[in-house]
């Protein structure tokens, strides 16, 4: 049988062969299967590459050497049992099996668990990213802040099933007894930066208004581990949180020799969660020992000072005079007085009699009599003398008087209205100086010679309307004093 154009034989193509004919998914389903059976457990190192994790929690990333390059999945269960966060560049070593994606015609790995392809890996990831956040300053001597002495109230962010916690409160009760507040939280694998840094967080946000307290003081702490367990203390959410604490941070992550990028940025490291407690509160009886020892100087010192206050004293009082020196001249010179003072007394008495002697004996009715008269008679010459006087000027007053008098009349507006002169004033009684004050319709009263009548003013011009009061009689003219005798008169 040989080979034509016909086919096999010089049939047709169809019936050249009797392979089985496939379909897409039945070939797809066989690589799939023949490459678990094949790779069913398979340990490959490669540079993390792409890497994304999904909103269901799978993490999706490529495996890559110098030349080639392959896809790999890690299913949300294993993701977060990882201990460190995969990141772009990152070498590491996963442990799974390999499987094809019928899809798109691809193959990947399952990886079921992942781990750095060494400690010098994720060391030098340490130190790129320890050399960008130094960069920002977030470990700057100047931004940490002092401890309080003595806090009244101690945030602790740790996990609350461990050891680090009973160690930390165990040793505070020792040194002295704090209100302590735990913040319980993850302290490895998936989540657990994200809780430290909300942690963080949340204490910084306790306003102290509410039932709980604001912390004065934080400890992070964490017990030793690799560097894998350790790591979520080197995510960068979690020394930023550590960096913009307003209330001071004590780092306590690991034993001595661990060293993590939170240990730059809080303001003080301690070697051990159990060394944080102990940097947090003095020792309560040494306190005591202290304020002990204090008062016993304080009293020594207190007695030491009146000792010397009363020796100082008496050495002043020994330079001034005594009370008896000072007090005996003034004495014998009050006995001095008291022993003249009699006598003085006698002497002013004795003077005085006599003065009244002289002056009952220079006394009589005789004397009185003639003093009346005497005083009688001097009264009456200066009488003689002054009634002249004050008559001749009472009249010159008087006649003053008159004139002044004559004066004021003819200068009296009744004289000007005697003259044909007439005086306007309004509703008020005020006089009308000028016209144009006037409006229609207002009243007037106008005054004459003999009497008044009242008007309204009628578009300018006014017009009498009525009379308000009857014309008076005139007043008669009031008489005249005829001046003395020998005066002329103005009038």
């Amino acid at each position: 049988m040989g080979y034509d154009d016909e086919g096999w034989g010089g049939q047709g193509a169809e019936n050249a062969t009797n392979a089985h004919a496939f379909t897409v998914s039945e070939l797809s389903n066989n690589l799939k299967r023949t490459v678990e059976d094949i790779f069913g457990h398979v340990r490959v190192r490669g540079e993390l590459s792409g890497v994304k994790r999904a909103a269901s929690g799978h993490l999706y990333f490529g495996l890559k050497d110098e030349n080639a390059v392959m896809d790999g999945v890690c299913w949300a269960g294993q993701a977060r049992k990882l201990a460190f966060n995969p990141e772009d560049g990152l070498e590491v070593v996963c442990t799974g099996k390999l499987t094809t994606y019928p899809a798109r015609s691809k193959y990947q790995m399952v990886v079921e668990k992942m781990e750095p392809a060494g400690a010098g890996a994720l060391m030098a990831l340490l130190e790129e990213r320890k050399k960008k956040l130094a960069a920002e300053g977030l470990f700057e001597v100047s931004r940490k802040k002092p401890i309080p002495y003595l806090p009244q109230v101690i945030g602790v962010v740790t996990s609350p099933t461990g050891a680090v916690i009973r160690d930390i409160l165990h040793r505070l009760s020792d040194r002295f007894p704090r209100h302590v507040i735990v913040w319980p939280v993850l302290v490895q694998g998936e989540g657990a930066a994200g809780q430290v840094a909300a942690a963080i967080r949340g204490f910084n946000a306790i306003d102290g208004m509410g039932a709980v307290p604001r912390p004065d003081l934080l400890i992070v702490a964490r017990g030793g581990g690799s560097i894998e367990d350790l790591w979520a203390f080197n995510e960068e959410i979690v020394v930023r949180a550590a960096a913009e604490s307003t209330i001071p941070l004590i780092s306590a992550v690991g034993h001595e020799t661990d060293t993590t990028l939170i240990d730059y940025a809080s303001d003080l490291r301690a070697p051990t969660p159990t060394g944080a407690a102990e940097m947090a509160v003095p020792v309560k009886a040494d306190l005591d020992y202290t304020l002990a020892d204090f008062g016993k100087r304080l009293a020594f010192q207190r007695g030491r000072l009146i000792t010397d206050r009363r020796e100082r004293l008496t050495h002043l009082a020994r330079a001034l005079p005594k009370p008896r020196d000072l007090l005996g001249l003034a004495s014998q010179r009050c006995d001095e007085l008291s022993e003249r003072l009699p006598r003085a007394l006698m002497a002013v008495a004795r003077t005085q009699e006599s003065r009244l002697n002289r002056l009952v004996g220079a006394l009589s009715l005789s004397s009185l009599k003639q003093s009346i008269r005497y005083r009688n008679e001097r009264l009456t010459s200066v009488s003689a003398r002054l009634n002249p006087a004050y008559a001749t000027k009472l009249d010159r007053l008087g006649e003053r008087l008159v004139a002044q008098g004559r004066i004021l009349e003819s200068l009296s507006f009744e004289r000007v209205l005697e003259r044909g002169y007439t005086m306007v004033t309004d509703a008020d009684g005020q006089p009308v100086t000028a016209a144009a004050s006037l409006g229609a319709g207002d009243r007037v009263d106008v005054r004459f010679r003999d009497g008044s009548v009242s008007m309204q003013v009628d578009g300018g011009e006014a017009g009498a309307k009525s009379v308000a009061a009857p014309k008076p009689k005139p007043a008669p003219a009031p008489k005249r004093k005829e001046p003395p005798a020998g005066q002329g008169s103005l009038f």
